[in-house]
């Protein structure tokens, strides 16, 4: 691999972050801040939640933000360069492997998810002060989780980009995206579907419900969690699985 040319590459999508540094950051950080405050402060200061939701959210809200950010700052580029702009036959003419190419925008999407994930603690504390509560017992673990849900949201955003066609988008949002959310254990622990018990089975193929888990284990384990070691298993699992289809995708788009 040329390590030279995969760091231009990295080099030049940073370049571009810089010049959209204003959208970029809307983009990246406007969203898990109005849900911190909507429904931990708002909803919590109302009296419709109880105090210890807003310690119980925080994970699921680091959750959805990881993965709209890495999907979107995946896929929609995709979608544009394969199909509006063409931006992507510059690339392929690259001195790198087609495959690298994939790794290069699967790499800076998950960076973009961390970034947005991680600065859901601050909001949190900054916003919800005083009644979050964290327990950040094993800060490996902790990164261990975050990593592989950041890389999770990355390949996913090059299968979905590399797979749907411009006039599906919002489909892929309303179809894909918004059940991920609502069955993702996002709002509420995996334990909570019990008196649902077909439906708390078959809320495990979500990633999402992993993601939340995790996060939910290592940042608030007081609440009720799927095991740890479970969830890092399996969210390894998927992000293999979506970057095996990514990558066979993106090899696809290239040479058609």
């Amino acid at each position: 691999m040329n390590w030279t040319t995969f760091l231009a590459l990295l080099g030049r999508d940073a370049h571009v972050a810089r010049r959209n540094f204003v959208p970029l950051i809307l983009q990246t950080f406007l969203q898990p801040m109005m849900f911190v405050f909507i429904f931990g402060r708002v909803m919590v200061s109302s009296g419709y939640m109880p105090a210890a939701y807003k310690s119980l959210l925080l994970p699921g809200i680091m959750a959805i933000s990881m993965v709209f950010t890495g999907v979107w700052a995946v896929a929609m580029p995709l979608i544009a360069e394969f199909q509006f702009t063409r931006e992507i036959e510059d690339r392929l003419l690259a001195p790198i492997n087609i495959s690298w190419l994939a790794i290069e925008k699967v790499f800076f999407g998950a960076l973009q998810a961390l970034a947005a994930g991680l600065a859901v603690i601050p909001m949190a504390w900054l916003l919800l002060r005083p009644g979050v509560e964290f327990n950040l017992s094993s800060p490996l673990r902790f990164a261990c989780v975050t990593v592989l849900v950041a890389l999770f949201s990355a390949c996913g955003g090059l299968a979905l980009g590399c797979s749907v066609n411009q006039t599906h988008i919002g489909l892929m949002f309303s179809m894909v995206l918004t059940p991920m959310i609502f069955f993702g254990c996002t709002y509420y622990p995996w334990s909570a579907l019990g008196h649902f018990p077909i439906l708390q089975k078959v809320v495990l193929i979500n990633p999402l419900v992993y993601a939340s888990e995790g996060l939910r284990g290592t940042l608030v384990p007081q609440f009720p969690h799927l095991p740890v070691l479970a969830v890092l298993i399996v969210l390894t699992i998927f992000d293999v699985l979506f970057l095996a289809v990514g990558l066979r995708q993106f090899h696809a788009k290239s040479v058609s």
